[in-house]
């Protein structure tokens, strides 16, 4: 049988467990170095890490107040001892930073004075990303060898924290930026087709003002209907661009929101019906793919099937989460190549489904409306 854990191990493994939920960098850092200041019952800490031109990128601390902080102005540069860590990727341990031949001498007006010192630095392939900052042990004149072994093993963790964080932002900003890349061009096409009716069709109604007035009417109206619909094409594409806050929101109320939007951008669609469970526990990168899911086939029932009534639904059964897009619309086939290829998105919403282990079956037959249904595992 394993030995338990020490009260300290137990407190460095409960601080990579938080570390590991979190998802910014900023989250992260702030995180890393809380634990750290507890750890070590240090009354000050603070993280820092370069931003390769002799400052910080982010310098996050713990144990001063908002206004304490707010007060001491702009991040600090790497000036004396928060320069020194980033010279070796060696700890250093002193009961009094006074001494150390890198201490300045001085602090910001307002900054606490400091005495004890432990610092960290945080090393990932042989290059010191960062390092850990902290000042006056409580209850002890110096920190012990045990407090140094807890941070340099927090900051072995913070390593690969600081790294994987840097990753999962990165590849949000990748996904994003695929995203948008996917909508301007479906702006090009959708919009661009419906402008160009628009020039033809007004130079027809052009020609037959002085020919047929009654044609040249025909026209000016289907230039009406036509700049309606690029309309109508523009605000759906642009509110995609800005869509429902997930973090803030959850599931649900992102999807409600899409749902309100919708139905003030679109007026003359189809009714749309919401009923969600408000009980679904977040799960963002599952809540990202179905709140996606669910606007494509919002979007294919209102643009494409021209239903008279939408129902949306969202719960969870039997450890599952159901969602269903439900229209009386024209409905067509499902394993038409050319539909597919074309226009409704098909193929997109089966990877988003297949990235979270869901099951999707779209139900549809021509006159008869259409069913996109979603079961997706709960944790």
């Amino acid at each position: 049988m394993a030995e338990p854990l020490t009260p300290a191990l137990r407190a460095v493994s409960d601080a990579v467990l938080a570390v590991a939920a979190e998802r910014s960098v900023e989250e992260v850092l702030q995180r890393l170095v809380d634990s750290a200041r507890e750890l070590a019952d240090a009354r000050y800490a603070a993280l820092g890490l370069p931003d390769g031109d002799g400052g910080f990128s982010q310098f996050l601390t713990s144990g001063m107040s908002d206004e304490l902080i707010e007060s001491l102005g702009p991040l600090p540069r790497q000036h004396g001892m928060l320069g020194a860590m980033f010279d070796s990727s060696d700890p250093y341990r002193t009961a009094d930073m006074h001494e150390h031949p890198r201490f300045r001498g001085w602090w910001p007006r307002g900054h606490p004075d400091m005495r004890s010192f432990l610092g960290v630095p945080i090393v990932a392939r042989d290059e010191v990303i960062g390092a850990f900052y902290l000042t006056e042990k409580i209850g002890a004149a110096d920190f012990s060898d045990t407090d140094q072994e807890l941070i340099e093993l927090l900051a072995a963790h913070a390593a690969i924290a600081i790294t994987n964080a840097r990753l999962n932002e990165r590849s949000r900003e990748l996904s994003t930026l695929s995203e948008r890349n996917r909508l301007a061009l479906e702006l090009h096409d959708a919009v661009s087709q419906r402008l160009f009716s628009l020039v033809l069709t007004a130079e027809a109604a052009g020609e037959l003002l002085d020919r047929d007035q009654n044609a040249a009417r025909e026209q000016v109206e289907k230039l009406k209907l036509l700049a309606q619909q690029a309309l109508d094409e523009l605000r759906s594409l642009i509110f995609e661009l800005r869509p429902a806050d997930l973090e803030r929101d959850g599931l649900c109320g992102a999807l409600r929101k899409h749902v309100e939007v919708l139905r003030r951008l679109q007026p003359g669609a189809g009714e749309i019906d919401l009923e969600v469970d408000a009980e679904i526990e977040g799960d963002p990168a599952r809540d990202r793919e179905l709140l996606r899911i669910a606007q494509e086939a919002l979007q294919n029932a209102l643009r494409h099937a021209q239903a008279r009534h939408v129902h949306v639904r969202l719960s969870r059964q039997n450890g599952y989460l159901l969602l269903e897009v439900a229209d009386d619309g024209v409905g067509f086939d499902p394993d038409a190549p050319e539909l597919r290829a074309r226009r409704l998105g098909l193929t997109s919403m089966e990877e988003r489904a297949e990235r979270i282990g869901a099951r999707l079956a779209i139900e549809s037959e021509r006159g008869r409306g259409t069913a996109v249904k979603l079961e997706a595992p709960i944790g």
